[in-house]
C-alpha cells in the first residue's frame, strides 16, 4: 500500500471558497474558481491539461498542489433491475464500493466514506477487518463523478445521493460535511439538499453538530432495534451511545431543524422482527416526527442472520401503521449481485477484510 500521506490532496476536496482562497494565495484572480469548477463538475475532465481556458502556469500550479482524483474500477456488477455496483481502487491500493440505484423518480448513488468501519455492527460486512482509514472529501466526491460518467453514456444523470455505503459517515465528519457542500453547490454537482440523505449508526455528539449545521439534507438513523438489549447485541455502538440518549439527540435535531428523520430498521429473523418488537418500536418513537424504513436484510455469507419471512414483514408493517407510524418497506435492488454493503469488497479483497 502507498502511504496516503504522501499523496497530494484531491482537488475535489476543495470547497468553492477554499479554492478562491488558494487562487488568491497563488496571485490568480478568484474568478478562475468558477472556470475550474466548471471543468471539474460540468465537463468532468480527468486531467488539468484539459482545462484549456486556464494559463499553462495555472494548470502547472494546480497539478503541483493537487491530485485530480480518479478511481480505478476493479469490478463492475450490473443487476437485472439496472443497479450498478462498483468496486473502486484508491490511489493507495485500498478499495471501496459505490452503488448506482435506478428508481422511477431518478438515479440514486450510494457512496462510501471510509475504507472499512470500526463500528462493528454484527450484521454488516463493511466492518470485516475493521477501519483502514478515512476518505478525504474528494474521494467521496469522486464516487459521484464516476457514477455520473457511467450514466453519461445513456444520457442520464445522478439525481440523488445517499451516504450509506461502507463506513460510518459521522466518524469522518469534516470531510463528510465538505463533500455535502460541494455536491449541493450550484457551482458543483448542484444536487438539491432534499435529494441528499446521510445515515448514521448513532454517534451522538455529531448528531448535535449536524443539527447545528442547518443543512436541509435528509437525515437517517440506523436504529434496527426497539430496546437497549437488542440494539447492543446488533450494534456495539449502543454501549457508548445509549438508545435513550440517542432519542434525546434525535429530538434535538428535529427541534433545531424542523425536519422529519428516517429510522432505518433492518429485519432479522427471530431477533427483532416479531409482533412485540413492532409494538415496542411504535412506543419508542411515539411523538417523534419520523418515518420508518423497514429493510428486509440481505444475506451476507460472513454473518449468520436468517431472513425474515415475507408474511412477517407485512405483519410488522401493519402493526406499526395501526400505531400511527409512517412506514414503508424498502424496495430491494441488486438482489442478483453482491448487494449488501461491503459484500463485494469482502469477496474480492479478502486481504483488506481479514481481522
Amino acid at each position: 500500500m502507498i502511504d496516503i500521506q504522501q499523496v497530494k490532496p484531491s482537488i475535489f476536496s476543495l470547497e468553492y471558497l477554499t479554492l478562491e482562497a488558494w487562487l488568491k494565495d497563488n496571485k490568480e484572480p478568484k474568478f478562475r474558481a468558477g472556470q475550474i469548477f466548471d471543468w471539474l463538475y460540468k465537463k468532468r475532465v480527468t486531467s488539468f491539461e484539459d482545462m484549456t481556458n486556464l494559463s499553462k502556469d495555472l494548470r502547472d500550479k494546480l497539478s503541483n498542489d493537487f491530485n485530480l482524483t480518479t478511481l480505478k474500477t476493479l469490478t463492475k456488477q450490473e443487476s437485472k433491475d439496472g443497479t450498478i455496483k462498483f468496486l473502486f481502487e484508491l490511489q493507495d491500493g485500498y478499495s471501496i464500493e459505490t452503488v448506482v440505484m435506478r428508481h422511477e423518480y431518478g438515479n440514486s448513488v450510494c457512496v462510501t466514506t471510509q475504507v472499512g468501519c470500526r463500528i462493528g455492527c454484527t450484521f454488516c460486512a463493511s466492518t470485516l477487518g475493521g477501519l483502514k482509514r478515512n476518505l478525504e472529501a474528494g474521494e467521496i466526491v469522486a464516487q459521484v463523478l464516476e457514477a455520473q460518467r457511467a450514466l453519461d453514456g445513456v444520457n442520464e444523470r445522478v439525481s440523488s445521493v445517499v451516504v450509506m455505503g461502507i463506513g460510518e459517515p459521522f466518524d469522518n465528519y469534516d470531510p463528510l460535511v465538505s463533500f455535502l457542500k460541494t455536491i449541493n453547490s450550484e457551482k458543483g454537482l448542484n444536487i438539491g439538499a432534499r435529494h441528499i440523505t446521510v445515515s448514521t449508526s448513532g454517534i451522538i455528539p455529531k448528531i448535535y453538530d449536524f443539527a447545528n449545521e442547518k443543512l436541509q439534507i435528509n437525515f437517517a438513523i440506523s436504529l434496527h432495534a426497539p430496546t437497549t438489549e437488542i440494539r447492543t447485541s446488533l450494534m456495539p455502538i449502543n454501549k457508548a451511545y445509549t438508545l435513550e440518549n440517542l432519542m434525546d439527540a434525535v429530538r434535538y435535531y428535529i427541534d433545531k431543524t424542523g425536519r422529519r428523520i428516517t429510522f432505518e430498521y433492518g429485519l432479522f429473523g427471530g431477533v427483532n422482527d416479531q409482533a412485540e418488537h413492532a409494538e415496542l418500536l411504535a412506543k419508542l418513537i411515539k411523538g417523534i416526527k419520523c418515518h420508518v424504513n423497514l429493510i428486509p436484510v440481505n444475506d451476507v455469507v460472513e454473518r449468520n442472520f436468517v431472513r425474515t419471512p415475507r408474511e412477517q414483514i407485512f405483519k410488522f408493517e401493519k402493526i406499526l401503521k395501526a400505531n400511527g407510524v409512517n412506514v414503508t418497506i424498502r424496495r430491494e435492488q441488486g438482489h442478483d449481485i453482491d448487494a449488501a454493503c461491503g459484500q463485494l469488497r469482502a469477496k474480492e479483497r479478502k486481504e483488506e477484510t481479514r481481522g
